[in-house]
């Protein structure tokens, strides 16, 4: 009963934590829905087979899709025959997908390729108009492009621009050729579809499936069809599924942080109230008992209104995602009751979590405290305090100085573990550090702005355990914004110029509007192209990427090009493998032949593929493979055509927008992150400011008594608040400076290149400035109302 009046009566002090435990139930509310939704579904390119087989997947790398090896083209057939003759089966068919896109129209996506004919029965379409193709240059195109049967129209594929005829229009994407053209467009067979007879029994012919299939490859039926979602959306939403469990992880967390915050600080305002508390009879067992009933009402509201709150914004937000790229597109989300239930019992959890060292230091209160009239902290720091703090602090900089001299992997976990140990060690010495630092910082002012000023300085340096708790959210938010921004940025410059200083040429031709570049799109510089594709390595079929390259490789990156029967393999991949210089490696090619070639060279692990085989293999055996560049190594221009989907670059920008994909996914998470802990700082700042500010109505009648003006008082608030936002600033960016300068050295050291420390000051000063907006709104609002209600 005094939890919950206390709650009722002091409800300004309960305000953020109720706001955090509130949003922080929200955002794993709507996070578990969307990871529990269960992807795209079939796609709709093979939705009408009931039964899909397909090629034993290889060995899964952590972080990529997995990846499904096609067969061999005399085991597809094999396998295609066998099952067409199960009973009930009306046909097996062979599903052969290259690349295709209608000349002018943008990039596709996932299933917008290329089909055999055949495969249009899997479809869950149909024909609108025309007839199937029949001839080499006919072809059946998506309506959505406002194409009638008669109309010419040109693909574009990996030989180049193709004119055909449209035979008739599909209620779907995609582009349906005769068998044969997909035959020698497409590579190998991956899925082969069952369409079974009316009537019949698809389990039985899935059973005889299994059995003809055996360790061949996978039998799916029904849902468990969406395995042969494109690997792109796999990737997108496993990407999605990252992005969606940090946010859920770093919510909690800070939440029980703002929880923590805002107890910690209530309990040191109700010092006196707690020690009427003890004279009167209440044992320290009781006072715990308070804080966690207190603790567990505010959950219990505050998750239940989370819960609903992420049920109703859930659908929107995946829509959001979408968008983003962090999901795939068709996407669809599936409300399950039982996920915003178990968020109600969240918010309890992680509110009796942050009252915990709370309720420690409660109990510890003696009544003769109740006899205290002065609010000033006497003892700022303890002796576990400070040993603390230096231990952390010290940390910090020895990892700092590790980072300097790291490798690549050591050196981002130093580097966090260096931001970490700053932050940890300047926030525990806070108290020690707010009167110095704020005296420095407030001189100035103190002697400029006159008894306003002096009054900012004195009342900033004498409440030092309201300073510091103010200025601890604004020290970690600074610090985690400019660390993740600027390492990123700094790392994205670096690895630009790496690529850059590793490629001798004078310019490169790239894709425009393509997935990639076509034999004619390269023209004359076929000689100087990356050819991409994928191979599968040793008995357990890895995925390796892989370029085929010509005589201009080693004018490029100044190794020998690979000839007939060899291969050049990265170091690690080696390693991986056993291979050496010498040794026979065996690689499943996109078609599913079987070649051995041998190693002719082990090459370092910065250039830009795995593997890199002789051009005229990978054309070969991977009909629809694209180049990913090529480079000019003269001064003549590769005069690229437009229509073809290609254009000219310099090799730093090239060398900059490689991953630009990649890059903009990275951006938007890192917004993300840093836009969530900036608002949860703005709740703890606004929390405690809000608190501070309601109990100094004392403070200001004092004030009036003494002459001030309510404009005098508001201003100095106001500039209390800007002083404590400004240390927290001046302290995150100390916490973090030596991270990114070990960094910057280790990079360095690393590449064997200059490299720029790149800080992203909008970044921090959109953090910075969304703190002090908070903390004046958290502070000016309820000084105003008390001036006025005590005028």
């Amino acid at each position: 009963m005094i939890s919950v009046a206390t709650l009722r009566t002091r409800w300004v002090s309960f305000l953020g934590a109720f706001t955090a435990v509130t949003l922080g139930v929200t955002v794993v509310t709507f996070s578990a829905l969307i990871l529990l939704s269960g992807g795209t579904g079939v796609p709709e390119r093979l939705a009408g087979a009931p039964i899909l087989v397909h090629s034993p997947t290889g060995d899964q790398i952590p972080g990529q899709a997995a990846q499904k090896p096609p067969w061999p083209p005399e085991e597809a057939e094999r396998l295609r025959g066998e099952l067409a003759a199960i009973p009930g089966v009306e046909n097996a068919v062979a599903d052969r997908s290259f690349y295709a896109q209608a000349e002018g129209t943008e990039q596709g996506t996932g299933e917008r390729q290329g089909h055999g004919w055949s495969s249009a029965a899997l479809a869950s379409h149909a024909l609108t108009a025309g007839t199937p193709p029949t001839g080499d240059d006919s072809v059946v195109v998506d309506r959505a492009l406002g194409l009638a049967p008669g109309d010419r129209v040109t693909l574009l594929t990996a030989h180049g621009a193709e004119p055909f005829t449209v035979s008739g229009t599909f209620d779907g994407p995609g582009y349906y050729v005769s068998d044969a053209r997909a035959a020698r467009l497409a590579g190998g067979v991956r899925v082969i579809g069952l369409l079974s007879e009316p009537g019949t029994d698809t389990a039985g012919i899935a059973a005889e499936a299994e059995r003809v299939v055996g360790g061949d490859g996978r039998v799916l039926v029904g849902d468990a069809r969406d395995a042969l979602v494109p690997e792109r959306d796999e990737m997108t939403r496993w990407i999605g599924s990252q992005v969606l469990t940090a946010m859920a992880v770093l919510s909690v967390f800070v939440t029980v942080f703002v929880v923590a915050s805002t107890f910690a600080f209530t309990v040191a305002q109700r010092r006196r109230e707690m020690a009427l508390l003890r004279t009167i009879g209440a044992t320290p067992r009781q006072l715990r008992r308070m804080l966690y009933g207190e603790a567990l009402a505010l959950g219990l509201v505050g998750a239940a209104t989370g819960a609903l709150g992420g049920t109703l914004l859930a659908p929107a937000l995946a829509d959001l995602m979408v968008e983003a790229g962090f999901q795939p597109e068709g996407f669809a989300l599936r409300i399950q009751p039982w996920v915003p239930l178990a968020a109600c019992a969240l918010g309890p959890l992680i509110a009796l979590s942050g009252v915990r060292t709370a309720s420690r230091r409660a109990s510890r209160v003696a009544p003769l405290e109740a006899m205290r009239e002065a609010v000033v902290e006497e003892r700022a720091m303890t002796r576990g305090r400070w040993l603390v703090g230096l231990a952390a602090t010290a940390t910090g900089l020895s990892c700092a100085v590790g980072t300097a001299f790291a490798g690549p992997d050591g050196m981002v976990l130093l580097g966090l573990g260096t931001a970490m140990g700053m932050t940890v060690g300047l926030t525990l010495l806070l108290p020690a550090l707010t009167g110095p630092a704020i005296g420095a910082l407030t001189r100035p002012l103190a002697r400029r702005a006159g008894a306003t000023g002096l009054l900012v300085r004195e009342n900033t340096r004498t409440a030092v355990r309201r300073t510091a708790a103010t200025v601890a959210p604004v020290l970690v938010t600074v610090a985690f914004t400019v660390l993740i921004t600027s390492a990123v940025q700094t790392t994205a410059n670096a690895d630009t110029a790496e690529r850059t200083a590793s490629v001798n040429a004078e310019a490169a031709l790239v894709p425009d509007g393509t997935p990639g570049l076509s034999d004619a799109a390269v023209g004359d510089a076929t000689a100087t192209a990356l050819l991409s594709t994928t191979v599968y390595g040793g008995e357990g079929r890895t995925a390796l990427s892989a370029a085929g390259v010509s005589s201009g490789f080693e004018r490029i990156y100044g190794q020998p090009a690979p000839g007939a029967g060899t291969v050049l393999v990265t170091a690690a991949v080696a390693a991986a493998h056993g291979w050496s210089e010498g040794h026979t490696a065996t690689l499943t090619l996109e078609d599913g032949r079987t070649a051995r070639p041998r190693v002719a060279a082990v090459v370092d692990d910065s250039l830009p593929y795995q593997l890199f085989l002789p051009r005229e293999l990978v054309r070969a055996h991977d009909p629809s493979a694209l180049a990913d560049v090529a480079y000019r190594t003269d001064d003549t221009p590769l005069s690229p055509a437009a229509a073809l989907g290609a254009r000219e670059v310099t090799v730093a920008e090239h060398a900059g927008s490689a991953d630009a994909e990649e890059d903009r996914l990275i951006r938007v998470f890192t917004l993300i992150l840093v836009a969530m802990t900036a608002g949860y700082t703005a709740i703890a700042v606004a929390s405690t400011l809000l608190v501070a500010t309601h109990d100094r109505s004392r403070d200001f009648r004092a004030l009036r008594l003494a002459g001030a003006t309510t404009r005098q008082i508001l201003t100095a608030v106001a500039g209390e608040t800007a002083c404590v936002v400004a240390f927290g600033a001046v302290l995150g960016l100390a916490a973090v400076a030596p991270a990114l300068l070990g960094m910057v050295h280790g990079l360095s050291a690393t590449l064997g290149l200059p490299v720029r420390l790149t800080v992203e000051w909008p970044w921090a000063l959109g953090a910075v400035g969304a703190c002090l907006l908070a903390g004046l709104a958290a502070s000016l609002l309820p000084a105003r109302t008390t001036l006025r209600r005590h005028a």
